[in-house]
């Protein structure tokens, strides 16, 4: 433990009162809480504590590590000197060899830490195909795992096994939750995942002292509980069926809707519209490509430009709905509204959602049939 608060640290980096107050109302608006727990957030951050980090790397490229390096919000430096107490990382310790395993040693005996475990971990032939220092990712997981306070699985192949996991698995890789089942378990699915999730859910711990709300995936809330297809800067053209049909068309210079390209935005969970990446810079939809459903389990199965079929998914009521106005029409506009209002109904909402995909100009387009009064 060290004798300074994190709002200490942030002033002997020049940063003033108000870039700290700053700081936890954005770590309120990330977690979706009411704007006057800042006060509450920043009460915790005052108090002088480190949270004691141990972070384990199994099947996985790195990627989450990259991401955690890479933040800005706050910096990695903030993250290991003031908020944490990194005792434990493959990637960015000083230490290496037996001085590295007796520090997590340390740690693991004296209990009330954290445990971030990035990558997936291998089951098949006793765990053989992830060994680290002679043991099996099975055996570190379940040492690590022991006397933690909880367990935070950052990205995909540990939230949920990620490319190891996918077919035909011949290492027979899981996720976390597979294994873990004494103590508490998050998941911050992504391919990357996002550091601002894992900040704010750092944040979230340190004031409330226990994880955020998840939902059955057992993924935050603040960050998994609506569909990217809601939050889409471009929803508006599904909603008119403004569709790109291939890449680089008009549609697409044009920023129209990427669902047809394979987009996967409505079927995914995750606050990528609000939190992007690159310092809030852009995301993948923002930047022309669809979404592939990283938080999703199995999204390698999907494939990344096959067309999600919705009504597998989401009911129709998930979609735009069509309606009619109120006011009365002009006997002359009459077989005009009878036909959108022939679009609007039938069986399970169908042709409301078919009325929203725009034909090819090439393809033939049936007209409405217009019941008479």
């Amino acid at each position: 433990m060290m004798d300074s608060s994190i709002q200490k640290a942030m002033a002997e980096r020049g940063l003033t009162r108000r870039d700290f107050l700053k700081f936890c109302s954005t770590m309120a608006g990330a977690l979706a809480l009411p704007r006057r727990y800042s006060t509450r957030i920043a009460q915790a951050l005052e108090t002088p504590k480190r949270t004691p980090v141990i972070w384990m790397e199994f099947q996985d490229c790195a990627g989450c590590t990259e991401a955690l390096l890479r933040a800005s919000r706050p910096t990695v430096a903030e993250i290991v000197l003031d908020i944490l107490s990194v005792d434990y990382h493959e990637t960015i310790m000083a230490a290496s060899g037996y001085r590295a395993e007796e520090a997590k040693k340390a740690t693991i005996d004296a209990g009330g830490y954290i445990l971030v475990v990035e990558g997936s971990i291998p089951t098949a032939e006793n765990g053989i195909y992830c060994c680290i220092g002679g043991r099996t990712a099975l055996d570190l997981l379940s040492e690590a795992a022991s006397n933690a306070l909880a367990v935070i699985a950052v990205g995909h192949c540990a939230a949920f096994g990620g490319v190891p996991r996918a077919a035909p698995n011949p290492t027979g890789a899981l996720g976390v939750m597979d294994l873990v089942t004494d103590k508490p378990v998050l998941n911050l699915p992504g391919c990357p995942y996002n550091s601002v999730n894992l900040t704010a859910t750092v944040v979230h711990f340190l004031t409330f002292g226990e994880l955020p709300a998840v939902d059955d995936l057992l993924r935050p809330l603040f960050g998994f509980g609506a569909r990217i297809h809601d939050n889409c800067e471009r929803r508006g053209h599904f909603d008119a069926g403004d569709f790109v049909q291939e890449w680089g068309d008009e549609g697409h210079r044009k920023g129209w809707c990427l669902y047809k390209m394979g987009c996967k935005g409505p079927i995914t969970f995750h606050n990528c519209p609000a939190v992007r990446y690159n310092d809030g810079a852009s995301w993948p939809i923002g930047s022309g490509h669809g979404c592939i459903g990283c938080s999703e389990p199995d999204f390698w199965e999907w494939g990344a430009y096959n067309v999600a079929e919705l009504q597998s998914f989401a009911p129709p009521t998930t979609f735009a709905p069509v309606q009619l106005p109120e006011q009365r029409i002009a006997p002359a506009s009459a077989a005009l509204m009878g036909g959108l209002a022939g679009l609007a109904v039938g069986a399970a909402g169908a042709a409301a959602y078919n009325s929203l995909s725009k034909k090819d100009k090439h393809e033939e387009v049936e007209s409405a049939p217009v019941e008479e009064e």
